[in-house]
């Protein structure tokens, strides 16, 4: 799959310290975008956008704060002109036995998964509508369209997601594309981050059985945002050829 170089345009990518983010800056920056990576974890920002060159820059930011993300707006257009594309991508996957006990994983998963990318795309809007024409990738999950079992939350955010795209794509086009990038399995550090030691355990047996890269999910969406204006790709759902559900 190949895709064409986009010189001088601007992506700003949350969550971009691991996995689908980083993986998709490098993707990007690859075809000449410059990338503002966004992140809580500045030391690891701070080493990619060294890497990846081209007036790439490192904010340290939590999409659950907005004054974080309204000063992250100001730099990108202060300093790189504004973004054309945004890609929310920070989340939290924080499974386990509907509890009271996890009261606090599911705030956490609700502020950043869901409310952090509303957040993000409230306060990058104006950027992204004041060009020649803006993106949003708003990723989601398999999980946005099949709940199981210690995944309620989890997947309550990401049908939340869903369902907030598809108003957006209505009401922003031809401005600006929405596309809802849904993964199964992806080799991420996701998993490490659940609490409850059992529902870990069981995920990362799974992990460890099938699973897709973050580089294979970075190179769709650089396809996706490669496609001439008059296309939009609104919705890619992607698996490991062999995950069932």
């Amino acid at each position: 799959m190949s895709t064409p170089p986009i010189p001088g345009r601007v992506a700003v990518v949350t969550g971009a310290s691991s996995g689908i983010g980083a993986a998709t800056a490098r993707a990007l920056a690859a075809v000449g975008y410059t990338v503002a990576l966004l992140a809580r974890r500045i030391d690891r920002i701070e080493a990619l956008a060294r890497e990846l060159g081209n007036g790439s820059i490192a904010i340290r930011a939590d999409v659950t704060d907005r004054d974080q993300l309204v000063a992250a707006a100001r730099r990108v257009q202060d300093e790189l002109g504004g973004a054309d594309v945004l890609m929310n991508n920070a989340g939290v996957m924080l499974l386990g036995p509907f509890s009271s006990k996890r009261r606090d994983d599911y705030r956490t998963m609700v502020e950043a998964n869901l409310l952090g990318a509303i957040t993000a795309t409230e306060v990058f809007l104006d950027q992204l509508t004041s060009g020649s024409g803006g993106d949003l990738i708003n990723i989601s999950s398999v999980a946005g369209r099949t709940a199981r079992a210690t995944n309620g939350v989890y997947a309550a955010t990401k049908w939340g997601i869903n369902g907030w795209s598809e108003s957006l794509r209505q009401e922003l086009l031809p401005d600006v594309r929405v596309t809802l990038i849904e993964p199964g399995v992806v080799d991420t550090e996701l998993p490490s981050h659940i609490t409850d030691e059992a529902t870990r355990e069981a995920v990362q047996k799974g992990y460890d059985v099938a699973t897709v890269t973050p580089e294979d999910v970075a190179e769709v969406i650089a396809f996706v945002l490669a496609r001439p204006r008059h296309l939009a790709i609104n919705e890619v759902l992607l698996r490991p050829a062999d995950q069932l559900g």
